[in-house]
């Protein structure tokens, strides 16, 4: 188990079964980053993940 599951874990059985939109998310994670600004990369790569799940693999 990685370090990252806890907060994974504590999220999905905290708030699992509410529905959010992306655009609420988005802004979710703008307010983390103008917190803890060292965290704007990972952030950043996440968020481009999240863009891009259905693109095709190359």
């Amino acid at each position: 188990m990685y370090f990252t599951d806890r907060g994974l874990e504590e999220l999905a059985d905290r708030r699992g079964q509410e529905e959010f939109s992306f655009e609420w998310l988005a802004d979710q994670l703008r307010t983390f980053v103008d917190l803890n600004p060292e965290f704007e990369t990972p952030v950043e790569r996440l968020a481009s993940w999240l863009a891009r799940l259905d693109d095709e693999e190359d």
